[in-house]
């Protein structure tokens, strides 16, 4: 399935953004949905991942409590809503996709991935 993330900008700290992720050509009710982010010079990081009911989700550490995933399966999109910024938040934001119930937080069990979002988050 191929995807498409939207919606990075710049924000200040402590501001709001949210991040959609889209498939062009089917539906992704069937699909767990994960976002991972990449700052540079650093390793890919799990960020939020949701289960294709939208009824499961598990988050990476640095963004529990600021960060909420959720999805419209009416409408297709995976949303991403970033909270209390921080200026470490700063990176290319990538969704991926895995067909099935299985939701995991690694980057390599992934097969379908979007183009990346840059947010950055000033000081």
């Amino acid at each position: 399935v191929q995807l498409q993330a939207s919606g990075g900008g710049l924000v200040q700290a402590g501001g709001l953004l949210r991040l959609s992720c889209a498939a062009s050509e089917r539906p992704l009710y069937r699909y767990s949905v994960a976002w991972f982010r990449q700052a540079p010079g650093k390793e890919r990081e799990f960020v939020a991942v949701i289960s294709g009911s939208g009824g499961n989700t598990n988050f990476g550490e640095s963004v529990k409590g600021r960060f909420a995933i959720s999805r419209d399966n009416a409408k297709n999109p995976v949303y991403l809503e970033m909270n209390s910024l921080r200026v470490e938040d700063t990176a290319v934001y990538y969704c991926a996709a895995r067909l099935g119930l299985v939701m995991p937080t690694t980057p390599a069990l992934y097969a379908d991935w979007g183009q990346g979002t840059l947010v950055t988050v000033s000081s």
